[in-house]
């Protein structure tokens, strides 16, 4: 296994380095990019690419012989420069004219992987929440093909409560990925009240409990399962999102990345594996204890080694305040051995804790949510709509002014 580095609060991401030759770049604006695109292949700006069939012929014609009628390629088979097909084809490239209708709202998060803003779109008059990626952080990090997993993934998921995929495309600097606009993350409505109702409580693990399942029966382990990745509708419904870590993992199979946020992993991630889904549950047992709790269950380590050091040594402690279904639920979640863990459906369906609970979407989306609708975080106040000719060019201005401000 390669090195790995892991800090709290942020994600551990690996993928398999991209190797080939040379490099060969022309164009005003990827000049500062000639090292950078050193190990991804031979690169040509679009003009030299366009222009290169017919310089062929010009350069050596055949005169003794008549040349054929259709010697050039049509335009849809002519090469495309590599710093663009990389990401193809989960991110097709956007022509200019394509993202003159957004305008930028809003800034909603800022961290190590890019930039989510939320953004206008004035043709459909709808607001969605984009997240930017620059492309020489995901070449830096080796991290491509995680990017387009990503968006393979949404692109195949579709349920109440996920995060639904509205878009993705690619600029000349950027990687962009449209989803539906949510005003409110549990981590911040967590932040800001503390322990949660019985009843919430109960509602949200319903929802999750549901969204994971199917998500396992695809084959599919999410291995980011915390507050942050949780953002609540208009109604107060949640939206599990961030697909960044997740991969597809059939039944049986097992994964070894140490990959996460150190205080929801799993023991059997922070040790290097063999895991499998059942890290999901784990993820959802620290989730619910601190919703219930107001606190994480064990102490945060400074990486992975000490926090797997602090979930082995350090029993989590349940509150005698909570009722003894909820505390059997997090006993039953929170267990050191995934084999013990809960993690099937009929398991959830049958547990005390969830006594009188249909676990049908439908059925839940009609529940009221008073308590959340009450106390959610207050919005930071909006900047002001930026319209951009080139929203991919003219975001690297922005963006600099964020990182300053």
């Amino acid at each position: 296994m390669g090195a790995v580095s892991c800090r709290q609060g942020q994600h551990t991401r690996v993928a398999a380095p991209h190797k080939q030759g040379g490099s060969n770049i022309q164009g005003r604006w990827a000049r500062g990019w000639k090292s950078l695109w050193s190990g991804v292949g031979p690169i040509r700006s679009g003009l030299e690419e366009l222009r290169e069939p017919w310089g062929h012929q010009c350069r050596h014609p055949k005169p003794l012989e008549p040349a054929p009628l259709l010697t050039e390629k049509p335009l849809s088979e002519w090469p495309v420069p590599q710093f663009i097909n990389l990401f193809l084809p989960e991110f097709p490239m956007r022509p200019i004219r394509g993202q003159q209708h957004l305008k930028i709202l809003s800034l909603v998060a800022k961290g190590s992987f890019g930039t989510v803003l939320k953004v206008l779109d004035c043709t459909q008059k709808a607001v969605f929440a984009v997240k930017v990626v620059p492309k020489v952080k995901v070449l830096q990090r080796n991290t491509v093909r995680q990017c387009k997993e990503e968006v393979s993934i949404q692109q195949q998921i579709s349920h109440p409560f996920l995060h639904s995929l509205g878009d993705s495309w690619q600029g000349k600097r950027h990687l962009f990925i449209m989803c539906s606009y949510c005003s409110t993350d549990l981590y911040s409505l967590w932040s800001a009240v503390g322990c949660f109702p019985e009843a919430s409580i109960r509602l949200f693990a319903a929802e999750l409990i549901l969204v994971l399942c199917y998500l396992h029966d695809l084959g599919i382990i999410h291995r980011d399962v915390k507050m942050e990745n949780i953002l609540l509708d208009e109604r107060g419904h949640l939206k599990l999102t961030d697909f960044g870590l997740s991969r597809r993992l059939p039944q049986g199979a097992r994964a070894y990345t140490i990959c996460g946020t150190l205080q929801y992993m799993a023991p059997e991630v922070l040790s290097g594996g063999p895991y499998n889904h059942a890290a999901d549950w784990w993820s959802l047992g620290v989730l619910l204890f601190s919703l219930a709790t107001g606190k994480f269950p064990v102490a945060a380590g400074r990486d992975h080694v000490a926090m797997l050091a602090n979930v082995t040594h350090c029993d989590s402690e349940i509150p005698a305040s909570l009722n003894q279904e909820l505390s059997l639920l997090l006993h039953e979640l929170l267990c050191q051995n995934p084999l013990h863990r809960l993690r099937y459906l009929h398991h959830f369906q049958v547990h005390p804790f969830f006594r009188g609970m249909a676990f049908d979407p439908e059925l839940l989306q009609k529940q009221p949510v008073n308590f959340i609708m009450e106390t959610q975080a207050t919005q930071r106040s909006p900047l002001e709509s930026m319209p951009f000719k080139d929203f991919d060019c003219d975001l690297e201005s922005f963006l600099v002014h964020l990182n300053h401000a």
